[in-house]
């Protein structure tokens, strides 16, 4: 039976034990471990009345290769879908500021995805619920704690999202190979903004370029043609944070 989801590394389990301690199970540190900051973790997990286990590195390996000494086990939680995704717009203050992931397959990309996503300020992160990878112990590991303070929000169905979108004057700009596409430092970013990013191996879907309202590309100076998605996500998100600020 399971007793929980795995949030490994310090960055996930220190973000779960701050940000939801109602939903931590118990918190596992490895034997031995007596520095600074195992210490004010346990003292904080402690404060909250979250039992802590003192176990082998074999057994937090059992569990995840990327533990780094700590996992924190969490109540698994479905993510939230549309309608909490359009409370959360409607109680915003600013124009919203958001990221959607239409595919993307690798964990590692997913996780830097959001890591990025959350030092640029975006509002909300939007990933389809099929086709995708989901909120995995690896996508939290190399989230570095995103995963747990950035709202995530799956989708059954992104078309009709997206749709939703537009009925709220959401302006989407789509990252992708087109003559139509204009260069993101020319792009229009002020206001409610989408930005739309495809999977790794064949970007955007035919249907969602059709729901963006604009394609835009990244300049390529040199020999490659593309960037890794994660890589394009940062300098979108960042080349329009510089212009809404």
């Amino acid at each position: 039976m399971s007793i929980g989801e795995v949030h490994p590394g310090w960055h996930a389990a220190e973000s779960a034990v701050a940000k939801s301690p109602e939903y931590v199970l118990k918190l596992w540190l490895q034997q031995g471990r007596e520095d600074k900051r195992a210490t004010a973790l346990a003292a904080q997990a402690k404060a909250f009345g979250i039992p802590i286990e003192m176990v082998s590195r074999s057994a937090l390996e059992k569990q995840s290769r990327v533990h780094q000494g700590v996992i924190a086990w969490v109540k698994s939680q479905a993510l939230p879908a549309e309608g909490e995704l359009f409370a959360l717009l409607d109680g915003l203050e600013h124009a919203p500021f958001l990221l959607v992931l239409d595919g993307i397959q690798d964990p590692h990309n997913l996780g830097a995805c959001l890591r990025s996503a959350d030092a640029a300020g975006v509002d909300a992160v939007i990933i389809p619920k099929h086709h995708a990878v989901g909120l995995t112990p690896a996508v939290r590991k190399v989230a570095c704690g995103a995963a747990e303070s950035l709202p995530v929000f799956q989708v059954t169905n992104l078309a009709r999202t997206l749709d939703q979108f537009k009925d709220r004057g959401i302006w989407m700009s789509g990252l992708a190979l087109s003559d139509q596409a204009v260069s993101i430092y020319d792009a229009p970013w002020q206001g409610a903004v989408a930005i739309v990013m495809g999977s790794e191996d064949t970007g955007l879907r035919p249907i969602t370029i059709k729901q963006c309202d604009r394609l835009v590309i990244i300049p390529m100076l040199g020999t490659v043609q593309s960037l890794n998605v994660s890589v394009a996500t940062g300098v979108v998100l960042y080349t329009a944070l510089q212009h809404r600020r």
